[in-house]
């Protein structure tokens, strides 16, 4: 009776870790699947954007395919690693794109582009929360996988710990641009899209 009652607890005991591995994971996924909501919120807004700026500044071809590569790669990227690295190309691409907005006072002064402008930024903001979240998140089921006695049910039942979402921050602090009224015009001045 008394090995009946061992086998049963070690049974209930192993029933338990397991389903907490598999909560683990499935919050690690959740937390996913925040951040894939924002990059792809911010890659539909980048069409949008770019054609308000081509509309001054028509032959920044390369700046415009730069963009259009970085968001195809964040569209396709499969998981945490390859979603970081697109995101990275995407906002030093981003970055080009402003320098190039600066030489034109009247596109930064254009509602339309002050509107995306806002609405980016809106979209980093929640870009971050949500990977500090996830990451947290991934911190804390890496962890189990690492610990004992999670880990050893882990292996058993093949648990891979989950990739962080690594953002460049070097990358991210130069989109920080400033849009200030008092910036010097280029030498030519810049003259809007006909309607």
């Amino acid at each position: 009776m008394i090995v009946v009652s061992v086998v049963l607890l070690g049974l209930v005991w192993t029933f338990s870790r397991y389903n907490a591995l598999v909560r683990s994971k499935k919050r690690v996924e959740e937390a996913w699947s925040g951040i894939d909501v924002q990059l792809r919120r911010r890659a539909s807004l980048l069409p949008n954007l770019m054609e308000i700026v081509k509309g001054y500044a028509s032959h920044e071809r390369e700046v415009f395919q730069e963009v259009a590569r970085a968001r195809g790669a964040l569209q396709q990227a499969s998981g945490a690693g390859q979603a970081s690295e697109a995101n990275t190309m995407l906002s030093q691409a981003l970055v080009r794109v402003f320098a190039v907005v600066e030489n034109y006072p009247q596109l930064r002064a254009s509602e339309n582009f002050m509107s995306l402008r806002s609405d980016l930024g809106d979209v980093e903001d929640k870009v971050s929360f949500a990977r500090q979240f996830y990451n947290r998140t991934v911190l804390d089921y890496n962890t189990r996988l690492e610990t004992y006695p999670d880990a050893i049910l882990a292996k058993t039942f093949e648990f891979a710990p989950a990739e962080f979402f690594e953002a460049d921050e070097h990358a991210r602090a130069e989109i920080s641009m400033s849009f200030a009224r008092d910036h010097v015009p280029p030498q030519q001045p810049a003259t809007p899209p006909v309607a």
